[in-house]
């Protein structure tokens, strides 16, 4: 079992540039992974607006290079641990960002939100993160559910997209799917893939409804894997359960048909069901989470359990990246 690690400089955007580590299939990467506002905000008088600096927001690491990935292929990046390098962690309101307030495309007369910052203390041994209400003196421990709001490879033509918009190429989908124990697939359309993270989340509901997660730098292991000659046209997850497809797009009925259009797709494939019969059996087996409901495109999910399906996809290789997770965990 290979194990590199990756030390970066921070970079703002998906696109062609060199690798910052190039390594073979299979490779287990460790690496850590700034929070989106680059550390700057790190308690309620840090007004993001103040201390952060645009476009320097939501920081990635990479980008990695996997060896003998071409378009056509589709790379693999397994989940083998997420856990926040810190004791606190933030959320904010914006104004004009958010699902429950105008914005710059969604224009309106009412007074925006006011600009507000939540500290989160965070407890690893305990694995929980503290909510203390800023109007009151309610608190509540909530348990860890670390995930990476943003994850993708280069997107195609040579063509650079800010680090905060989510594609087909992934990106910024902010998905609670994103969490240890989920194989990600992204189609390549770069030699290499050059694959990109960031945006450690302590935790966060669906949707991202206010705008931000629970931000956290974290320490992270994936593994990185190939798959020749299997095209991938929109990111898919897959953990022990489900198989799951994503869709990008705004408006948020795009999104949701992208991703039920690809599992359909996806799921009559590896079940040999022409497009009407698969299109049946998703539609009453099918879940549909949010992934994100606030950023420059939306996220939605499809999801089908794989005892439905019954058949691996992409030729097993998610229990052979968890059976790789699972000897380096023991090994460490």
């Amino acid at each position: 079992m290979r194990v590199e690690r990756l030390e970066s400089e921070p970079a703002y955007s998906f696109g062609p540039r060199e690798p910052a580590l190039t390594v073979p299939p299979g490779t287990v990467v460790e690496l850590s992974t700034e929070d989106c506002f680059g550390g700057a905000v790190r308690g309620v008088d840090d007004l993001p607006s103040r201390v952060c600096e645009f476009p320097y927001l939501n920081p990635v690491t990479g980008p990695i290079a996997v060896e003998g990935a071409e378009p056509g292929d589709t790379v693999a990046v397994h989940f083998v641990d997420i856990r926040p390098r810190r004791d606190w962690a933030v959320s904010t309101t914006f104004p004009h960002f958010g699902a429950l307030t105008a914005t710059h495309t969604t224009a309106m007369l009412h007074d925006p939100l006011p600009e507000l910052v939540w500290r989160y203390e965070v407890d690893v041994d305990r694995w929980t993160c503290c909510f203390h209400a800023r109007g009151s003196d309610f608190s509540i421990d909530l348990p860890l559910d670390p995930m990476h709001g943003t994850v993708g490879v280069a997107p195609a033509a040579h063509e650079v997209i800010m680090s905060i918009t989510p594609g087909a190429h992934g990106g910024n989908m902010d998905t609670p799917e994103m969490r240890a124990g989920t194989t990600a697939y992204f189609g390549v359309n770069v030699d290499g893939a050059l694959i990109s993270l960031g945006d450690g989340h302590c935790r966060q509901g669906e949707g991202e409804v206010c705008g931000t997660a629970v931000e956290a730098a974290m320490s992270t292991v994936v593994v990185v894997d190939l798959v020749k000659g299997a095209p991938c046209p929109w990111p898919r997850l897959e953990d022990d359960r489900y198989l799951m497809s994503t869709g990008t797009a705004r408006p948020l009925e795009d999104a949701f048909r992208i991703s039920q259009h690809d599992l359909v797709g996806w799921t009559g494939q590896l079940l040999g069901l022409d497009a009407l019969d698969a299109y049946q059996l998703v539609s009453q087996t099918g879940l549909a989470p949010a992934g994100n409901v606030v950023d420059t495109n939306y996220t939605m999910l499809a999801k089908i359990a794989k005892d439905v399906v019954g058949v691996p996809a992409f030729d097993g290789v998610h229990d052979r990246l968890r059976a790789t997770a699972a000897r380096y965990l023991a090994e460490r």
